[in-house]
């Protein structure tokens, strides 16, 4: 893409944190259910273990006695060997007053307490399940059942683990779910992004081909677009096409207005021609005036209708260096010489004549004041939208701050001794606006005045 998740408001941000978001309640769910489950299913391990190490001994009791053959050997374990390892097991005779107790050499002289005594209630079979303090003051799980053998006696066996192990194994099963969950999340984010990217390709490919269409290099829309984006592409070129005959329409409609407001105005001129007097050149004079507002205002008309084409796109550099060359020879005998350019890869969004307009009004001004020189420089601003700032500086006298602004006022001219009719810099504003351009008038860096003209580029 480059994703842009700087935004909330960009559609690729809201899809990938939307999958984030998600993913991350899937994971978080499943790693807490995953955890509680094998906690569930180590405790029952770890129950039915104390469970087959008490039975082994109460059979061996319920067999031999006290006496019996009950160690560490038939249980299989040789943690009931090591001193302190957390797995005991203790057999206490009840009725002998002597209450004989038989351990495993793990407890170390030391004694389980007893469950009964710890007020746990027996189960169904006299089991007793619960939890008690160990040798070292461990918590430890009991199991414990008293058994009558008969004339052999009535046993209390008891067998206690602890659940250090257990805790240990849940230990490192949450340490391995978090590394392969935390895995799996990066691997779901690349994929989200990849969709994300995938996804909206036709849309940045639909804005390619609208800023080709904006740049004059298409008329429409030519690709195919998947069924969702293809009604989109199809209006837009529906949208394209009424833009244009609407403005043919509006073209037509000035060029017939024009060509209905001449003839009639070329009769009143040569009527007034024919009967010489002071009425005839009144008349004359109003003509003319009303003549200069139909061009005004018809040329303001069509550069409107223009500025607001799709697809009208002109090469900056090849308009500027015929406008020098012209310029150079009006103000030859001047010794006024023009220099400047433009990087030959700019254009402006709008037809050549409107340009040349606007750029020629403004070397023309500024050849009129420069005292030797006046220079012309082109660079683009922006990238998204890119915007021509045009600038023409002369090393004239300049202009004052206070009289700026009614300069480009229409048919306002500062000095009449200049020849001209107050409309270039007027023409230049309303031309530019017409674009969504604008023209500033500021100090040059050579003395004069800087003329700034700002214009849609591409």
């Amino acid at each position: 893409m480059p994703l842009s998740f700087v935004s909330i408001r960009s559609i690729a941000a809201r899809l990938f944190l939307t999958a984030a978001a998600m993913s991350s309640v899937v994971l978080i769910v499943a790693s807490i259910l995953l955890t509680a489950y094998y906690r569930s299913e180590a405790d029952e391990v770890f129950e039915r273990r104390l469970d087959v190490y008490l039975r082994a001994i109460v059979a061996d009791v319920s067999e031999s006695g006290q006496e019996g053959r009950t160690g560490p050997g038939q249980l299989g374990d040789p943690q009931f060997e090591l001193p302190g390892s957390g797995w005991y097991w203790q057999i206490t005779r009840l009725d002998d007053k002597s209450h004989d107790i038989k351990a495993s050499r793990s407890l170390f002289a030391n004694t389980l307490p007893k469950l009964s005594d710890l007020g746990v209630a027996a189960e169904v079979g006299g089991f007793r399940r619960g939890y008690g303090p160990g040798p070292d003051g461990r918590r430890l799980r009991i199991v414990e059942r008293v058994i009558d053998v008969g004339d052999l006696g009535i046993y209390l066996v008891q067998v206690a683990g602890s659940g250090e192990e257990m805790e240990e194994q849940i230990a490192r099963f949450r340490f391995a779910l978090i590394v392969a969950f935390a895995a799996l999340a990066i691997a779901l984010a690349i994929g989200a992004a990849f969709q994300v990217r995938f996804g909206l390709r036709p849309l940045r490919q639909l804005q390619r081909e609208l800023a080709s269409i904006r740049g004059g290099e298409r008329e429409r829309i030519m690709d195919a677009y998947p069924s969702e984006v293809a009604p989109l592409a199809e209006e837009l070129n529906l949208l394209i096409g009424a833009n244009r005959d609407i403005l043919e329409r509006a073209r037509t409609q000035v060029g017939n207005l024009a060509h209905a407001l001449k003839t009639p105005l070329s009769v009143i001129v040569n009527e007034a021609d024919s009967a010489p007097g002071q009425l005839a050149g009144k008349v004359q004079e109003q003509a003319q005036i009303m003549r200069d507002q139909i061009s005004f205002y018809l040329d303001r008309a069509r550069a409107a209708a223009r500025g607001g084409a799709l697809g009208a796109a002109t090469q900056i550099a090849p308009s500027i260096e015929a406008l020098l060359r012209a310029f150079s020879k009006i103000y030859g005998d001047k010794g006024v010489i023009f220099s400047g350019g433009a990087d030959p890869r700019l254009r402006f969004l709008g037809e050549r004549q409107d340009l040349e307009e606007m750029i020629g009004n403004l070397l023309d001004n500024a050849g009129k004041w420069a005292k030797s020189q006046v220079t012309i420089d082109v660079c683009v601003e922006g990238a998204s939208r890119p915007t021509l700032r045009v600038t023409i500086d002369d090393d004239g006298p300049g202009l004052a701050t206070h009289l700026r602004a009614a300069a480009t006022q229409r048919g306002r001219r500062l000095d009449e001794t200049k020849p001209g009719s107050g409309l270039g810099l007027s023409i230049v504003v309303d031309l530019a606006a017409a674009y969504g351009g604008s023209l500033q008038l500021d100090d040059s860096p050579s003395g004069g005045l800087r003329a700034e003209l700002r214009l849609p580029g591409f």
